[in-house]
């Protein structure tokens, strides 16, 4: 069994991710991260040189790997429910939990990530907000369609969502 993390990018998951292993004492990986280092190159490099469909061959395979592991915390990528194949890789492999925020939530989070700018391409031609509402609106569904709990991070550091987590896996007897 692995515990998945689902949602946006800047909702946490990765920081999420790590701070739920360490309360579990099970390795935490991010799937975006395992992608770069496995193409050796970033997220933004893979999509200038390939496009999204690329990307997303790639992501399939390394979902797909992460998620025959065991007791791993698992941060997939914003956009990687979108497959089937990802959705299936990891039904039954262990509870999926959304991590959810406002549009400007994640704006203000994606803008204070020094990262972001050389790593993470736009998705679309809007950019900043509009560009998260639109494809929020989009990914919601499925965010909500795998999702075995929901967690609003719009308020809550790393810390609280993890224990949050936590309670919940536990209380619904998922752990």
């Amino acid at each position: 069994m692995n515990i998945f993390l689902i949602g946006y990018r800047g909702s946490g998951k990765s920081t999420v991710s790590r701070r739920l292993g360490e309360l579990l004492a099970w390795p935490s990986v991010d799937a975006d991260s395992e992608l770069e280092q496995r193409a050796g190159k970033s997220i933004k490099d893979i999509f200038a040189a390939g496009g999204e469909s690329a990307f997303r061959e790639l992501e399939i395979r390394v979902i797909g790997d992460l998620a025959s592991r065991d007791k791993h915390v698992i941060a997939l990528g914003g956009g990687a429910i979108l497959h089937e194949v990802n959705r299936k890789a990891i039904a039954g492999r262990g509870p999926v939990v959304w991590l959810r925020a406002s549009p400007e939530t994640l704006y203000a989070r994606i803008n204070a990530d020094p990262t972001t700018e050389e790593r993470r391409p736009n998705l679309t031609a809007q950019g900043g907000v509009d560009e998260i509402r639109t494809l929020l609106e989009q990914r919601t569904p499925q965010y909500r369609a795998c999702a075995d709990i929901t967690v609003d991070v719009n308020r809550l550091d790393p810390d609280e969502i993890a224990r949050q987590i936590l309670a919940s896996l536990s209380k619904r007897k998922l752990l």
